[in-house]
């Protein structure tokens, strides 16, 4: 059964462009394709999609209309899925959207959008109830912790670092062993080391382990990463 997707972008030709990058994808059906935040928030409560991608800035205030949407939903409408797309590599602004759980959450870059794969990724990672953080965000998290004088990520050798990046990413254990040519035991015994190190080894979940190691890593004051 095809995801259905509520699409929210103020750029007629961005939305128009998105729009024909996944009109191609016999997995996806775009259901509303919308310029606003009230026209977006009308469209889930009338015809309930699976995911919403939305745009991070959009009418009436161009702030940050789609970290707020999302956080309605949360409450309103937990089963579906949001995608953010913004042109912020910021961390905070995608610590805001996981603020209430990454769980369903994906945070993508607009320079994204032409890549048909990353952006289906992020799509069906949220429709199945995961998570996706855009790996330029997790390496600016990554390297403002880093230079922290008492960063706890200090401790991690280099090989935890790039494991700890990609489960950032909302990647699981075989796509990390893929990704960096390891065997899916060396993995988890890389994980099981970096969560003790860090603090963290009590999360539940990995949407639950992505949402907490995004939020240690952010402890540090991000003027850093400004």
């Amino acid at each position: 059964m095809a995801i259905r997707i509520a699409l929210g972008e103020d750029s007629l030709i961005v939305r128009e462009g998105i729009h024909q990058v996944l009109g191609v994808d016999p997995d996806v059906e775009i259901i509303a394709a919308v310029g606003d935040q009230l026209s977006l928030r009308q469209a889930c409560e009338d015809l309930q999609p699976d995911v919403v991608l939305s745009d991070i800035r959009m009418p009436p205030t161009h702030t940050d209309e789609g970290i707020r949407l999302a956080a309605e939903l949360r409450a309103s409408h937990p089963a579906i899925g949001v995608v953010i797309l913004s042109q912020f590599s910021d961390p905070l602004y995608a610590l805001a959207l996981l603020e209430d759980g990454s769980d369903g959450r994906a945070y993508l870059l607009k320079e994204r959008v032409h890549n048909r794969a990353e952006l289906m990724a992020a799509i069906r990672a949220v429709a199945a109830g995961g998570s996706m953080i855009d790996p330029k965000v997790v390496e600016a998290l990554v390297d403002a912790r880093g230079r922290a004088q008492h960063s706890p990520l200090n401790e991690l050798t280099a090989r935890e670092l790039q494991v700890l990046a990609e489960i950032a990413q909302g990647k699981s254990n075989t796509a990390i062993a893929d990704s960096l040519f390891l065997t899916k035991r060396a993995v988890e015994k890389h994980i099981n080391a970096i969560f003790w190190k860090l603090g963290l080894a009590d999360a539940a979940d990995v949407s639950k382990r992505v949402k907490a190691a995004l939020m240690f890593l952010s402890e540090e004051p991000m003027s850093a990463v400004s």
